[in-house]
């Protein structure tokens, strides 16, 4: 994709269920505020919520290893179904028979697969800097795909790098803002001012002239 996603997973596990000939594999993807720091930046949790409004207005894919040329599900098609529960996301993907899918099934199966991640762009978010390292929670954000994958753990410290400096430069940004209006308040106020004593002076002077 073109958008900057960023990737993130843990060793939350992921399960085989058969039931007949439907297969499907489950597991979470996120786990609600539980730390994760994310290559030596910052510390992230993701809120319970953060997706949501994702859930109710994307139409979300799994993928193979976050391969987007490998689907194996689709929340369109309900292949893929997404719930936010007590603990986090839970994922459930009713897997195909196509050699993707078949193959995933197995390494699952054998243990060689054992964990989930997901790609997301955090459209909401809180930054605190008051500690050694500062700890972002992602409050909402958009939801590209979900992925059992053998590698959970992706920092993207060069996404990361750039989510905190973009955080950065928005509260400066705000801050300038917060002080152009303030100074322009204090400008206003002060034309004010001398719109007033202009006005008084006048007066005075009328009732100076007067018989």
């Amino acid at each position: 994709m073109t958008i900057d996603t960023e990737k993130r997973g843990g060793n939350l596990g992921v399960e085989v269920r058969a039931e007949g000939a439907k297969r499907t594999l489950t597991g979470y993807a996120a786990v609600w505020n539980s730390d994760t720091t994310i290559g030596d930046y910052f510390v992230e949790r993701i809120a319970p919520g953060a997706f949501t409004k994702a859930l109710r207005e994307s139409d979300i894919l799994a993928l193979v290893n976050h391969d987007w040329g490998r689907v194996v599900g689709r929340t369109r098609s309900k292949t893929l179904r997404l719930m936010e529960d007590e603990r986090g996301l839970k994922v459930e993907i009713d897997v195909p028979d196509t050699t993707d899918g078949n193959d995933l099934w197995t390494l699952v199966e054998r243990g060689d697969i054992s964990g989930m991640s997901f790609s997301f762009r955090a459209t909401k978010q809180e930054w605190d800097e008051s500690g050694d390292i500062p700890h972002r929670t992602v409050l909402e954000a958009e939801l590209y795909e979900v992925t059992a994958t053998p590698i959970p753990a992706y920092p993207d410290t060069t996404l990361a790098k750039r989510s905190l400096e973009a955080a950065r430069a928005e509260t400066e940004a705000a801050g300038k803002d917060a002080e152009r209006r303030a100074a322009d308040a204090a400008a206003a106020k002060r034309r004010v001012a001398e719109r007033k004593a202009v006005s008084e002076q006048r007066i005075r002077g009328i009732r100076q002239d007067a018989p």
